[in-house]
């Protein structure tokens, strides 16, 4: 009885354990997934003209470093300037107060030493004949080092009341031109308030405002430069600085063009045209569905046409384009990569590519 019940019990075991061979014979080979892909090619941005203005390459903001009442303004827009020419100047006369005050501390702080220098004088004669005491001549030297270091004191103290009624003056820090002016006479300007706008009018940047699609212009992309007024009159550009934010409203960011020993025909304020030449540099762009994120890493799944098997290749991606992202190394021209389906993938997985006409 109890050989009957243990085959009982195993035999069902024993059918689970040979269907489930079976099912593995029956296995057949994987099924090789369809994917969509793309071979790798460059795009060349189009050869556009944008519309700019002339603007200086150093600008800068001159006003007064303490507060105080605007005086006069001896400078307007558009007049040439001198590296330590006056440009404006705030009411002194709290200032000079304080400069004055600071002069009598010292003249009474250098009396007040002479007196302390004499008096050691007289009590060291005295020690000397001996009708004075050690005491009494340690306190005049006492009382003389208090007095030279309130001299200094006081020194220092006018010094500062100078250097702050200096503050009253702005002077210009190089040779320009004034663009702006911020305050006009009568006004009461705050320390640091911009009064005095003045550019240096030796280097010229054109700047122009393009679509987000093509400021993907890598720094040192090279224009050509015109006057609207004269296109005859034209200059070579590079790019050297490009806005790292598009604006919110136009969808355009800010190109800096640094031009070429422009002539003086190029004034500031000037509307010009720069126009994108041939030699712009080709870009990859791949579309957006063909990136995998991983690890806070870009990667795309490189096709092996040979044995058709895919392989992640760490890549570095830019700005968007469209509906595609710039890829700006990893990859080379002439792979295929895949471009749907991406986050499914396994690494040395077979696939099936249709399109191996398109790119």
């Amino acid at each position: 009885m109890n050989r009957i019940s243990l085959a009982l019990v195993f035999a069902p075991v024993t059918l689970l354990m040979l269907t489930g061979c079976q099912k593995g014979e029956e296995q057949g080979p994987p099924v090789i997934r369809p994917v969509l892909s793309q071979i790798v090619t460059p795009t060349r941005l189009p050869g556009s003209t944008f519309a700019g203005t002339v603007q200086p390459k150093v600008q800068t903001a001159f006003g007064p470093r303490t507060t105080g009442l605007l005086v006069a303004r001896d400078v307007d827009t558009g007049d040439v300037v001198r590296r330590g020419q006056l440009l404006a100047t705030l009411d002194p006369t709290a200032l000079e107060l304080a400069v004055g005050s600071a002069r009598a501390d010292l003249a009474n702080a250098q009396a007040t030493l002479a007196n302390a220098v004499s008096v050691e004088r007289r009590a060291k004669a005295l020690f000397k004949v001996g009708t004075e005491t050690q005491a009494a001549v340690e306190s005049t030297e006492q009382a003389r080092t208090a007095a030279q270091a309130s001299v200094v004191q006081a020194q220092a103290a006018l010094a500062k009341a100078k250097e702050q009624l200096s503050y009253t003056q702005v002077t210009a820090a190089f040779d320009g031109v004034v663009t702006q002016t911020g305050a006009e006479v009568g006004q009461v300007v705050a320390a640091g308030a911009a009064v005095v706008t003045v550019a240096r009018p030796d280097e010229r940047d054109a700047v122009v405002d393009v679509p987000d699609g093509n400021a993907l212009l890598p720094v040192g992309t090279p224009f050509s430069v015109t006057l609207q007024i004269n296109p005859a009159m034209a200059v070579s550009g590079k790019v050297r600085e490009i806005a790292p934010a598009a604006d919110a409203a136009t969808r355009t960011r800010r190109i800096k063009i640094a031009l070429e020993n422009p002539p003086e025909s190029f004034r500031l304020g000037t509307t010009i045209t720069a126009s994108l030449k041939e030699a712009a540099v080709e870009q990859m762009v791949l579309p957006a569905t063909a990136i995998l994120l991983r690890d806070g890493k870009s990667f795309v799944w490189v096709v092996d046409e040979g044995d058709g098997t895919v392989k992640s290749r760490e890549v570095i991606t830019g700005h968007a384009l469209g509906s595609g992202i710039v890829v700006t190394a990893g990859i080379d021209a002439g792979m295929r990569v895949v471009t749907a389906g991406v986050h499914s993938l396994q690494e040395g997985q077979k696939v099936k590519f249709e399109n191996k006409a398109r790119s």
